[in-house]
């Protein structure tokens, strides 16, 4: 028998001050059983650090299929306006989305993500649309410590510091552009 996800949901509360963002947010996700609470935690941190007033960004299927990214915002019509991908994915995953999405977002995390940087930004230049960011890997790590199945978390975002703060406890990340000529 297949393992089922495990459903996390969460009251998410944004302050982002670079963007003059203000909101609430209920969110449910689903938890892939091969997916950690650390991935969980960065999906939801790209969540509040995208979302908008319209509420058009929603959370995909990610690594239940290969086809979708973490999270996705589609206009009225259903074209693809932005994928945003959480990890370390590969060249060939985000050209592909390059050719998909008119934005492309990659917020990348963990411990390795200098030396899959340096392997992958050479590859991804001719795709004028694809903007890669570096979480920091404690900062990440810290975000993971705060999930719950029943969370409510705030997110204080200004000059690229992310301030999390729920019952279970604070975490501060920093966010990093690696491509600053895009």
């Amino acid at each position: 028998m297949a393992l089922r996800s495990t459903i996390y949901k969460v009251e998410l509360n944004v302050a982002d001050n670079d963007r003059s963002y203000y909101g609430s947010h209920a969110a449910t996700l689903a938890r892939h059983p091969s997916e950690t609470e650390e991935r969980l935690m960065v999906r939801l941190l790209a969540y509040g650090l995208y979302v908008d007033t319209d509420e058009r960004l929603a959370f995909a299927r990610g690594l239940s299929d290969a086809d979708e990214p973490a999270l996705w915002e589609h206009d009225l019509s259903g074209d693809l306006l932005h994928w945003l991908e959480v990890g370390l994915p590969d060249e060939r995953r985000m050209l592909k989305a390059s050719a998909r999405a008119r934005r492309v977002t990659v917020l990348a995390y963990g411990r390795n993500v200098g030396i899959w940087w340096s392997g992958v930004k050479d590859k991804i230049t001719r795709a004028r649309n694809i903007q890669v960011y570096a979480l920091d890997a404690v900062g990440t790590e810290e975000l993971a410590k705060l999930a719950g199945r029943g969370i409510s978390l705030n997110l204080n975002i200004q000059d690229g510091t992310v301030w999390a703060s729920s019952e279970q406890g604070e975490a501060t990340i920093e966010v990093s552009r690696l491509n600053p000529d895009v």
